[in-house]
């Protein structure tokens, strides 16, 4: 099976440490493909961005979804995953919405840890677009600059521990999700020095994968996930005009 990581940032590193992450969890016979938005924002942080990136991510996965056999929006927030899950026939995972889903399994409560405050709003309303208020014991953030996005993780790790076990402690969080693209691998890092379960996205996303591919559900189409009705369009890339317009 083949699993695309799509990273909707611009960051080809962050890319990369997304794949590294997610390799060592990947069944047998898993292959991970990767793509980087070619153009946009290094990270995405503000609602604003997120609309960007999703229109991004819509144009990539019109290029690629026919040379996989699914697709993870590699970007924590899900930016343009419903659009894709209604335009393309594959499964398109989200990699907030499958730590917040696996994190679910694993407790009652679970809490968002991530590495800057601009991203609290955006995940905030990843929370209740996935109706999943009540799950949720918060959201923190390192109050602090980083000086790279290549080097966030190891500038902040004792402080993301630190708010990790303030999550535990002070909001009653039954397991933590390390959230943001730029983490990923870090919950392996440090699951010792957390005392309740750790969710990297990226792994997380990338199990709910495989599973839906082996599951092999069908398109959906009738309700709110049926591929839309042909449309005509202007100035979109040809994929993706091709895709809306049923003309591939």
């Amino acid at each position: 099976m083949r699993v695309l990581i799509l990273n909707p940032n611009t960051t080809s590193s962050v890319t990369d440490l997304l794949v590294r992450a997610a390799e060592p969890v990947a069944a047998q016979g898993t292959d991970i493909v990767s793509a980087t938005a070619p153009r946009g924002v290094p990270y995405i942080s503000t609602r604003a961005e997120a609309q960007i990136g999703g229109a991004i991510a819509l144009e990539m996965l019109a290029e690629r979804h026919r040379e996989v056999d699914a697709a993870i929006i590699a970007a924590f927030g899900d930016p343009g995953l419903h659009g894709a899950r209604e335009l393309f026939d594959i499964p398109v995972i989200g990699m907030s919405e499958a730590a917040m889903l696996t994190a679910c399994m694993l407790g009652q409560r679970f809490s968002i840890v991530t590495f800057a405050a601009s991203l609290g709003s955006w995940y905030q309303d990843c929370v209740d677009a996935n109706r999943l208020q009540a799950r949720c014991a918060g959201i923190r953030s390192v109050g602090r600059s980083f000086s790279s996005i290549d080097t966030v993780q190891n500038e902040m790790e004792d402080a993301l521990v630190a708010l990790a076990e303030q999550a535990v402690a002070e909001d009653d969080a039954d397991v933590v999700i390390l959230a943001g693209a730029p983490l990923a691998g870090l919950a392996s890092k440090v699951r010792d020095r957390i005392s309740v379960p750790v969710v990297d996205p990226i792994r997380a996303a990338l199990k709910q994968a495989e599973a839906l591919i082996a599951l092999d559900p069908r398109k959906a189409t009738v309700g709110t996930f049926r591929r839309p009705a042909a449309k005509a369009s202007n100035g979109l890339p040809d994929p993706l005009a091709n895709r809306i317009g049923w003309r591939d």
